[in-house]
């Protein structure tokens, strides 16, 4: 079996691809993610209904937090309905804002989070699956930016259903309602980022299987920090005053706390504009990263195949 060396890719053996042919191309590979996902992955409504049910867990919890507080007579309860006052704050968050919280941190989380990228990028490395895109003209993170972009638009195509139903129920817990339209114009423009940011930065780590062939490690750090330091668990207002600052300059906190908080207006006006930039620039550092890590890989890399 003879042996084919690939280095780095080139374009030389392929015609330019114009604009609209370029277009083409990526709506193509779109429909035909969207329409894979839309077949196999049926489950979606019922698998989101059921992510739901810790909720109720929530709910007991801090209700029984916010209860103790009440009736440690630190705080009259003469108004303190199910016998949690509604005086009582943590962090700056009361009972119903906390649930409310909880719940628009599903929301984030589902748009922030990458399953199976980082792995599945080193994994392409490891076994050579790689050089398929050093010698066909298709860019490999655009390609699996367009298929996470069909994944969460067949994910939420599917499940609004549930997430209606649930907001439905709770709609109690939103004390103030819906926020007004430049707040939730922000909220699902802090969303957005929060997708590319969560995209390129575990793709980002992902190309650092150019260098090490096992990356699992470094992963599983990077998803425990996320899951504390994200806000998924509580409001980060919540930690330590000597470590919130330093959480604070994190992009992590864009990934889950961040749009909750803009929903809920927990983030002054004043500082919103400032909160969104930095946002942005976080999202253009990662691109940056990401493209450095996978052209410089790539340079340094050699496949071998029959």
């Amino acid at each position: 079996m003879s042996t084919i060396p690939v280095s780095q890719p080139t374009t030389s053996h392929h015609a330019p691809i114009g604009v609209m042919g370029r277009l083409r191309i990526w709506k193509m590979i779109f429909a035909t993610a969207f329409s894979e996902r839309l077949v196999y992955r049926g489950d979606f409504a019922l698998g989101t209904l059921m992510r739901f049910l810790p909720i109720i867990t929530q709910i007991f919890l801090w209700w029984a937090i916010f209860d103790s507080i009440a009736q440690s007579g630190v705080i009259s309860q003469e108004d303190a309905p199910g016998g949690a006052s509604e005086s009582v704050t943590i962090g700056g968050y009361g009972f119903r804002e906390m649930v409310a919280y909880y719940l628009l941190t599903m929301i984030a989380r589902a748009f922030s989070s990458m399953p199976g990228l980082a792995s599945g990028i080193a994994l392409q490395i490891r076994e050579g699956e790689i050089k398929r895109y050093m010698i066909q003209p298709i860019d490999l993170i655009g390609f699996l930016l367009l298929n996470r972009v069909a994944h969460k638009c067949a994910y939420y195509a599917v499940a609004i259903a549930p997430f209606a139903l649930v907001f439905y129920l709770c709609r109690d817990y939103f004390v103030d309602g819906f926020p007004p339209t430049h707040l939730f114009l922000c909220f699902l423009a802090s969303l957005i980022m929060g997708f590319l940011i969560g995209f390129f930065l575990e793709a980002a780590i992902g190309m650092i299987g150019f260098w090490f062939l096992e990356v699992s490690s470094l992963l599983f750090l990077y998803m425990l920090f996320s899951f504390f330091l994200s806000g998924h668990m509580f409001p980060l207002p919540l930690l330590p005053d000597w470590i919130e600052p330093f959480v604070n300059f994190l992009p992590l906190k864009y990934l889950a706390y961040f749009p909750a908080a803009v929903f809920l207006g927990k983030i002054p006006e004043d500082e919103l504009p400032m909160e969104m930039a930095i946002q942005a620039a976080w999202l253009v550092f990662f691109i940056v990263v990401c493209r450095f890590a996978y052209s410089r890989g790539v340079a340094r890399y050699s496949g071998y195949g029959g």
